[in-house]
């Protein structure tokens, strides 16, 4: 348990700690109530996955034996998730679970091993069993221990055992699944190391904190007894509500001391929002959400966490629980703090949403349609824009491009704003960071002779047509569209190929070329794409290391193209171009003619 503090005023905190069996009970009804819900999402959007993650996970981590994956020779010590081997939902698919793994005798989790290392929880955080799981989305989960209770031959084993569950998983989930034990004190104390893949940097603590009370769901295990810490009639001290459930007043052990979480310093919003930047710059609808998310919990009051709110909102029961997920009601709030923009920026935001958690109004009739029309009947898009968004996978390549420029200019904007909230200072954030973010914010940006600029993809996967490789009388190249709509063109067709490549926009088999007076045919140009992509890759920015942004400009890959484009009479090896990369993540081509 967390250390109490001394209580100078013993009858203000028995007032603020006044919550009894009841409203405990009550609490913790509504809590699970609301994880079932969660749980209902979930499985409404990944009916399979969600049966393997929900279920089967906190099985196979109870069992041992040869048939089950995750099986460790020799454990130390058995494990077991608190609560497993009374959960009737696990309890029911055993049957189905021995059946998928071909296994004929009885294994049971009712079968509880003497001495067991409890874990004692399993929670997801993110999108998953949200509106806002997208079929790009991926589950992080959780797996709380309390450390010191293991031995280091025990701890490892239980690593092992994890991993060759991933590696089922990875094979039979279309979901991708990453683990993260957790020690529990470190959770108390906000102490996160590498618990996050996407983690806002050295400067992120309660963020995470704040975002895991928000989203999680306990797939099995204890609930986290800061969500029960609750009295609508008066303010609670976790503190001393802890002691008391220490003391046992409400009972059982089913809860988790995990820590409080009282305030978030804006500094460390701050710098989760010039880390959530950087992820932004090589995919922009993915993090607009969070950078719009950040900018308003940068301006709120420190005390005003948004997971308190939502808290408040799942155990006052005001709402139908059913039409309350995480990400509706943060979806709710960040409109109602950015409707004071104009109303251009403000439709643009709300079509942001709408594609970044995959909204198909007006088509499908899932949870996340019911719960999505229930937040754009407030916040209203026109019918024939969302009949447009539901096919914007179908848009051509150029117009899903400008969608992307646009959501790029606003996360520009949206990091000149929260910048300015700073008012040149910086907190407990590096300068150094402002400075390497400055400088990746530049490489996005900056046009430079011969520097191919980056296409903001709006999306991962982009609609990518046909292209026809052409010449006109002015020897000006472009890869066009069979109906004419260019998207690169220059005098030099291996800055053409590159362009796309390097944007990741070529594709082979949908490559075509024009008869032309060149001596240059479709099969060196696909060979020459080849050699592009594997020496140079495609752009992502956000993959550079950040010190590199300290050091001075250098070229770390070069290639030279010696005479590929020029008529017969011209192949005479004095024309050639340069294709080059620099430490920063930036690709230039330069062309050169040497003199006879």
């Amino acid at each position: 348990m967390s250390s109490v503090p001394t209580i100078d005023n013993p009858q203000e905190a028995y007032y603020k700690n006044n919550m009894d069996i009841n409203t405990f009970l009550q609490n913790k009804k509504a809590y699970l109530a609301y994880n079932n819900f969660r749980k209902q999402i979930f499985s409404d959007l990944s009916p399979e996955d969600s049966e393997r993650i929900l279920y089967m996970l906190p099985w196979m981590l109870s069992l041992n034996d040869p048939a089950v994956p995750g099986y460790v020779p020799d454990l130390a010590a058995p494990l077991t998730v608190h609560g497993v081997s009374e959960d009737t939902g696990i309890l029911k698919r055993e049957g189905v679970f021995r059946n998928l793994l071909k296994i004929n005798r009885p294994v049971s989790v009712k079968d509880k091993p003497d001495c067991a290392h409890v874990i004692h929880g399993l929670y997801t955080i993110g999108s998953i069993g949200t509106v806002s799981q997208t079929s790009g989305s991926d589950c992080d989960i959780w797996i709380c221990i309390e450390k010191k209770d293991f031995s280091d031959i025990q701890f490892q084993q239980l690593v092992q055992k994890t991993n060759l569950i991933k590696d089922w998983l990875d094979i039979y989930s279309r979901i991708p699944v990453y683990f993260f034990i957790c020690d529990v004190e470190d959770i108390r104390q906000s102490n996160f190391g590498s618990v996050d893949r996407e983690s806002a940097g050295s400067t992120q603590t309660n963020t995470l904190k704040e975002e895991f009370y928000r989203t999680t769901i306990m797939i099995a295990g204890k609930i986290p007894l800061w969500w029960l810490c609750y009295n609508q009639d008066r303010e609670m001290d976790y503190a001393t509500f802890l002691s008391r459930f220490g003391r046992g007043d409400f009972g059982g052990d089913g809860c988790l001391d995990l820590g409080a979480l009282d305030s978030v310093e804006s500094e460390e919003y701050f710098g989760a929002a010039l880390w959530f930047f950087n992820k932004a710059l090589t995919q922009p609808l993915k993090s607009i959400i969070k950078m719009l998310l950040l900018e308003m919990l940068i301006s709120s009051p420190r005390h005003e966490l948004l997971c308190h709110q939502f808290r408040s909102t799942i155990l006052r029961r005001e709402k139908d629980p059913q039409l309350i997920d995480p990400s509706t009601f943060t979806m709710e709030a960040v409109l109602k703090y950015h409707q004071k923009l104009d109303g251009q920026t403000f439709d643009f935001i709300k079509k942001c949403f709408y594609l970044r958690y995959e909204f198909k109004l007006n088509l499908k009739t899932t949870m996340k349609e019911i719960l999505g029309k229930e937040i754009f009947k407030r916040h209203p898009i026109p019918r024939q824009d969302i009949d447009q968004l539901n096919t914007f996978a179908a848009w051509p390549l150029e117009e899903q491009i400008r969608f992307g420029q646009q959501v790029f200019d606003l996360l520009v904007d949206i990091y000149k704003r929260v910048s300015a909230m700073q008012q040149g200072g910086c907190g407990s954030v590096n300068p150094q960071d402002m400075n390497m973010i400055g400088r990746k914010l530049s490489v996005c940006l900056e046009s430079r002779p011969g520097k191919i600029l980056a296409f903001h993809r709006p999306l991962r996967n982009l609609n990518i047509p046909r292209l026809v490789f052409s010449i006109d009388n002015q020897k000006v190249w472009s890869a066009a569209t069979p109906d004419g709509r260019s998207i690169v063109a220059g005098p030099d067709l291996v800055y053409c190929i590159t362009c796309l490549i390097w944007n990741g926009i070529y594709q082979p088999e949908l490559i075509k070329m024009t008869p032309n007076a060149t001596s240059v045919t479709l099969q060196e140009i696909n060979r020459l794409a080849e050699r592009i992509r594997d020496i140079f890759g495609v752009h992502d920015v956000s993959a550079i290391d950040f010190d590199y942004f300290t050091e001075p400009e250098k070229v770390t890959k070069m290639l030279i193209v010696v005479t590929f484009d020029g008529q017969s009479p011209d192949r005479d090896g004095h024309d050639f171009s340069v294709i080059y990369k620099n430490l920063w993540g930036e690709i230039f081509v330069s062309r050169f003619r040497t003199p006879a």
